[in-house]
């Protein structure tokens, strides 16, 4: 007879068949896995910015200050400030604590949008590169082409009119 619940390994698991733990990493760290580029020229570009560490850092922190975890923590952060009177009101500390952090993350997101320039900088010259190899691939074609028209002509010049006989 079917029991009414379900056996540990199910209940342990969301609707999706992920483990809770996976869902409380991803909030936790929510940080989404993309997929690799498929452009091998924005492949090498982020192999090559992966070798520098402060790339690394600067990209963790970018990705955890624009993740909802960081919005919680500083709800909780200035909650608690305010709640448990840290400081008394016009709170000049919390203040200066963040006007500082803003200035820190307008940097890293001014460094975010320098690498998605670098990155829209390299799938330009790329394709570039690409428009320039088609340019040349195209005049080799009509210089085959007029080659071909001359030969053809030619061909036509030296055979006997057939239909004229």
């Amino acid at each position: 007879m079917p029991s009414d619940h379900p056996s540990p390994a199910v209940a342990d698991r969301t609707h999706d068949g992920q483990p809770h733990r996976g869902r409380l990493h991803k909030f936790l760290l929510p940080v989404p896995q993309l997929k690799d580029p498929i452009d091998p020229a924005l492949l090498k570009h982020a192999e090559e910015r992966a070798e520098v560490r402060q790339n690394r850092v600067a990209d963790k922190i970018t990705a955890f200050s624009g993740s909802m975890l960081f919005v919680y923590l500083h709800i909780i952060w200035f909650s608690c400030w305010i709640g448990f009177g840290v400081e008394d009101y016009p709170f000049g500390l919390l203040t200066m604590i963040v006007s500082l952090e803003a200035i820190f993350l307008s940097t890293f997101v001014m460094i975010s949008q320098n690498r998605a320039d670098a990155k829209r900088q390299v799938i330009a010259d790329e394709q570039w590169n690409m428009v320039q190899d088609e340019d040349h691939q195209n005049k080799e074609l009509l210089d085959l082409s007029r080659q071909i028209l001359a030969l053809t002509k030619e061909v036509r010049s030296l055979t006997p009119d057939r239909r004229s006989g």
